[in-house]
């Protein structure tokens, strides 16, 4: 077979071209792609005129000596055989079953590296066995691409990888899920087996109760025997004493005299004054009633003696007092803790300054108020009377009586000069938030967990108004500075704005998000600062009614606010007990890290120089 790069001839079709036997023989090719040779004998007589040439044998030469003799027959019988296996018929393979492509790249690749010795040995062998019959290339199969089987595995072995490594996580996901179960597990049998032996506590306690009131029993039933023996006797010399009375009377009946001017003369019989004689024939129980009507109507008609007050609509006594004091000092941020006052015994609630005195009151949820000189920090008066924790207070304008509210429904006013309650008011549901003063001293607000909000009236001691409309509780209440404005923060997430003197709503205010705890007017009465419970703080102008810019600094609860005199800077204490301080005109916002638990409530000093804040370890801290 002759070969060259880039295609190749196969030997047989050399062959075949060599005798001429593809050219001008017959034969023949059937459908499948198989061959036959026949042998064609050319006869001398052939009509054909062609002159045929005889073709010299080079390559044949008989060699001289015996040994090229036996040499030349070996070749002789070599082309015998060969003549018989041409003159037999001969089968070829089809062609598809000759991988041609491997033969051709096998044949290529050895020409390409020159290795043409290499080439006929395998031609030779190759073509050798095909004729023979020696090699099954059907069976052989696909020779397998090593690379690309290669290929697959890595592909395999990375997806095995990548699942190893998933449910790997999953198992350690699973590891933690389960230590965290083991450890609730533990924790819940642990506080399951502390239930057990409290409740068998319990019930050992009960039964030594239980022994120790059958002890008592027999003294009880004594007791109860001698208790209604008292009683019987009790009545009894009830009914003795008013029959004697009744005796009485009628022996004085009967020695009366008639005076024609006068009546009956006013005489003594057996000690009974003369203006009792017409109620000496009552018994106890009427007369205790008669005694209680009497006071009851008196007390009527002292509050009807008592007139309503008037709303102002001038200037009042008090109003240069409610007015802002001018502060012309800087501004002050730099505050550093200087002193704590431990004054009560549960959480303080809320801190007032006097408007005139260097004291300040704080409330606290232990049911007191206690007024604190300033800067020593002791206690001057302290007030007791409220039955529940004290949510607020605020001081009258002349400073001389302080409000309270309190979780037991009650707003209280006291005096401050001996710390007694002087005035009750009556009337909320529930719990009572906040109070605050009017500036000209004459009458109350209150706001409640009732959703409502009550004005009250000093002189007539009596509810002038209630405020309704708010759908949750009112946290907050103060008066606009020298006006009959009132503004109302609630839990419904909005503020609200009222006029005293008709008790309607003229414009509520929203943009909070959450409930709002606290909100107050500015010094100069131009602003609103509110919070809510997720550490927002609002401001509004008071004038269009609009808000102005939000600050968030939660997501602790904001608890209060305040202005400092001069209005520049606002304080909000804060859940996290961290008192946070705004400046109005930069907006940079300064903490004060000092409470190590809540911070309740937050108030400036008069002149600005110090803060008080009141936190739930039950201390006032004073920064200056």
């Amino acid at each position: 077979m002759a070969a060259q790069q880039g295609a190749s001839v196969s030997p047989l079709r050399a062959l075949e071209e060599a005798l001429g036997l593809t050219a001008g023989g017959d034969a023949t090719e059937e459908a499948e792609g198989t061959y036959y040779l026949e042998q064609v004998t050319i006869t001398e007589g052939s009509e054909d005129e062609y002159e045929y040439e005889e073709i010299p044998d080079d390559n044949f030469s008989i060699p001289e000596g015996e040994e090229d003799l036996a040499k030349a027959v070996q070749m002789v019988q070599e082309q015998s055989t060969d003549a018989e296996i041409l003159e037999q018929k001969t089968v070829l393979p089809s062609k598809h079953v000759v991988p041609e492509v491997i033969e051709d790249f096998l044949c290529n690749f050895l020409i390409k590296m020159g290795m043409t010795r290499t080439l006929d040995c395998f031609q030779s062998e190759w073509y050798e066995l095909i004729q023979k019959g020696g090699t099954k290339l059907r069976d052989a199969g696909n020779v397998p691409d090593v690379y690309i089987q290669n290929m697959h595995l890595d592909n395999e072995n990375k997806t095995l990888k990548k699942d190893l490594k998933q449910w790997k996580q999953a198992a350690d996901k699973a590891r933690e899920d389960l230590l965290k179960t083991q450890k609730e597990r533990d924790f819940h049998r642990m506080h399951h087996k502390r239930i057990i032996q409290e409740k068998n506590k319990l019930i050992n306690e009960l039964k030594g109760l239980r022994l120790h009131y059958a002890s008592y029993e027999p003294t009880i039933r004594v007791l109860l025997d001698k208790h209604h023996n008292l009683l019987r006797q009790k009545m009894l010399t009830t009914m003795e004493r008013d029959k004697a009375i009744e005796q009485i009377s009628a022996y004085q009946s009967s020695s009366k005299t008639m005076d024609p001017w006068n009546g009956y003369q006013d005489t003594k019989v057996r000690g009974i004054p003369s203006y009792k004689k017409e109620f000496a024939s009552e018994g106890p129980t009427q007369r205790a009633l008669r005694e209680a009507r009497e006071q009851y109507k008196s007390k009527l008609k002292m509050k009807e003696r008592r007139k309503d007050s008037e709303f102002p609509t001038d200037m009042q006594p008090y109003i240069s007092r409610c007015l802002p004091r001018g502060n012309d000092s800087p501004a002050k941020f730099d505050y550093l803790l200087s002193t704590i006052f431990r004054l009560h015994d549960l959480p303080v609630s809320c801190i007032v300054v006097h408007p005139s005195k260097d004291m300040l009151v704080s409330c606290g949820e232990d049911h007191l108020w206690k007024a604190v000189g300033l800067p020593n920090g002791n206690v001057l008066l302290t007030g007791t009377g409220h039955t529940d924790w004290l949510s607020n207070c605020c001081f009258h304008p002349s400073g001389n009586m302080l409000a309270t509210s309190s979780g037991d429904t009650t707003v209280k006013l006291w005096d401050m000069t001996g710390g007694n309650c002087t005035l009750t008011f009556e009337g909320h549901k529930h719990a009572v938030w906040s109070c605050t003063w009017h500036s000209c001293g004459d009458f109350v607000a209150s706001s409640s967990l009732d959703t409502t909000s009550k004005i009250w009236d000093v002189n007539s001691e009596r509810c002038r108004c209630t405020l309704y409309g708010h759908t949750d509780s009112v946290n907050s209440i103060e008066f606009f500075p020298c006006s009959n404005t009132l503004l109302t923060a609630s839990a419904d997430k909005s503020l609200s704005i009222w006029d005293a003197r008709t008790g309607k709503c003229e414009q509520s205010l929203y943009g909070h998000m959450h409930s709002i705890n606290d909100a107050t007017f500015s010094p100069k009465g131009h602003m609103i600062a509110s919070c809510d419970s997720c550490g927002v703080t609002k401001l509004w102008d008071f004038r269009k009614l609009l808000p102005i810019v939000s600050i968030d600094v939660g997501p602790s609860p904001g608890n209060e606010v305040n202005f400092d005199s001069s209005g520049r800077i606002l304080a909000q204490a804060s859940g996290s007990g961290v008192i946070h301080l705004l400046d109005l005109q930069s907006g940079q916002i300064y903490k004060l890290m000092g409470h190590e638990n809540e911070a309740h409530t937050v108030v400036f000093s008069r002149d600005g120089k110090s803060l008080f804040s009141g936190g739930c370890d039950g201390t006032v801290r004073v920064w200056t």
